[in-house]
């Protein structure tokens, strides 16, 4: 039963309704509202750890904008759960790159910027200085062109034997770069084997040209990088003839280095711009004086060349060559001055006149086929500047570009060219008039539109960061040397030898009966 005095008091008394109403505050401001959050503080996760078991709603429809709230301080627990998050998320993106790393050796600067700072010394056999011709990242100087025959800002004064440093410093931009040798699945070896040469292919003994070829094998074979493949994933890039590397014989008479015959350079891949007929050597094009910066340009070359008029059946130039006997470019001269309108000839005697990509291009660009025979070996730059021109090459030796450039040529060979099988002069049996002429105007639409297709397969583009969506002479050849280098890992993992075949003689390239009868 009720206490009437108690009652009486507290409905009565003010300073009782204050009290409770006080109370009442104090125990407002205590309660817990991190229920209505859908959070949680902190429990004890089974082994004496507090550990914090913040629980998000499924959705969140607020937005922390106070810099001013710092994060709660993350414990073990939770950073390890951190960790296998991101690694669960890196496991589920793609990497690009994944297959394409390359890692560059930093040589010691004799093998390769010590020969560009003596640039003077580097000849082609002659007096030319060849220190403007490494301006531009080794394009050389920018060509003007008042005559409109060439593009402005994509032509340059490129010297053929350059390929090494234009490669290297087109590598130096490549966008799968690592500098963490055990993801690389190729590793480059920047020698510049060509200046080298250059420096002492005329006047000095077999002791001074091995001399940086010796030096070179022994400081990769001590990295560490060397004993994973024992130098099979790497590869080098040279600016001259592969068989100028491969002097077989320590008589001091005989022509070139014998690096490629180094029992450690056997084990690598070198790219250059003409191969031997060992299976560890690879052509890629010679450079050319076209180095267009975006697809844009190219797209525009291609279309002035599908436009052009071609006045002439057929052109040739170069110079003949008397010290070799059974030589066809005399034949080939003789019947062009023979053809009087029908052909033109661009006299290259004294190296003055193609020189100039102004008048190579002026010729090849009014020519329907251009004649490619042997030079001094088996292959000339003459050979893409055809192919810039849109001048269906004409061949007479499978080695001049079948047996070569296998990554950047067409397999069928019938598709973008004509083929004359003459070995030597004592096989010439053909009027080069009369058998071109009857080729069917189809078939000549059909190989010229070919030859245009192939533009981009043939220059080293001269933008920064390459060409936006086409594959230019380097991009070609990356990818080939990664194919190469993955096809002897997977050699590797079936237990196979990878020795077999990889730096093996192949005689049989430079052979006639595999390409027909020709035409």
């Amino acid at each position: 039963m009720e206490n009437p005095i108690t009652a009486k008091c507290c409905i009565n008394q003010p300073w009782f309704v204050l009290l409770v109403f006080f109370v009442f505050c104090i125990e407002l401001l205590r309660f817990d509202y991190s229920g209505f959050t859908a959070k949680k503080s902190v429990l004890d996760d089974n082994h004496g750890n507090l550990v914090d078991t913040q629980v998000s709603l499924p959705h969140d429809f607020t937005q922390t904008s106070n810099d001013s709230i710092s994060p709660l301080p993350k414990t073990d627990e939770s950073m390890k759960m951190a960790h296998r998050e991101e690694e669960l998320n890196v496991g589920t993106e793609v990497d690009s790159c994944l297959g394409r790393y390359i890692f560059v050796h930093d040589l010691p600067s004799r093998f390769n910027k010590d020969l560009v700072n003596n640039c003077r010394l580097l000849t082609r056999g002659t007096n030319k200085n060849m220190c403007p011709y490494l301006d531009n990242f080794g394009f050389g100087p920018e060509i003007d062109n008042p005559e409109d025959v060439l593009m402005n800002n994509s032509w340059f004064l490129t010297n053929q034997f350059l390929l090494e440093v234009i490669f290297h410093n087109k590598m130096k931009r490549y966008e799968c770069l690592t500098n963490d040798s055990s993801i690389a699945s190729a590793v480059f070896v920047p020698f510049y084997a060509g200046l080298d040469m250059s420096l002492y292919l005329w006047g000095f003994n077999i002791t001074v040209r091995d001399s940086a070829s010796l030096a070179l094998v022994k400081w990769l074979s001590e990295k560490p990088e060397w004993k994973r493949m024992w130098g099979r994933d790497h590869f080098s890039v040279a600016g001259r003839i592969a068989w100028d590397f491969r002097r077989q014989s320590d008589n001091e008479s005989d022509w070139g280095s014998k690096l490629r015959f180094l029992p450690e350079s056997k084990n690598m891949s070198m790219l250059s711009i003409e191969s031997s007929s060992w299976n560890n050597d690879i052509a890629i094009p010679y450079p050319t004086c076209f180095h267009p910066s975006k697809d844009s340009d190219i797209f525009q070359w291609q279309d002035r060349m599908r436009r052009q008029k071609r006045r002439y059946l057929f052109s040739f130039a170069g110079a003949p060559r008397t010290e070799y006997q059974n030589s066809i470019r005399g034949k080939i001269i003789d019947q062009c001055l023979a053809s009087k309108n029908q052909c033109k000839l661009l006299d290259c005697k004294g190296a003055t006149n193609c020189d100039n990509p102004v008048n190579v291009m002026r010729v090849f660009k009014s020519s329907v086929f251009c004649l490619q025979p042997p030079g001094d070996s088996y292959t000339r730059r003459s050979i893409f500047d055809s192919i810039l021109a849109g001048c269906i090459p004409v061949f007479f030796h499978p080695g001049t570009a079948y047996a070569q450039y296998i990554w950047h040529l067409p397999k069928n060979h019938t598709q973008y060219s004509v083929y004359i099988p003459v070995k030597d002069l004592r096989e010439w049996k053909i009027n080069l008039n009369e058998t071109l002429v009857r080729i069917p105007e189809d078939r000549i639409l059909a190989l010229r539109e070919e030859v245009i297709k192939l533009i981009p397969k043939v220059v080293y583009a001269g933008s920064r960061s390459g060409l936006e969506t086409l594959e230019d002479s380097f991009d070609i050849a990356v990818k080939g040397i990664l194919e190469r280098i993955e096809s002897v890992r997977i050699m590797i993992r079936e237990g196979k030898d990878p020795s077999i075949g990889f730096a093996d003689g192949d005689d049989y390239k430079y052979t006639f009966p595999p390409y027909g009868d020709g035409i």
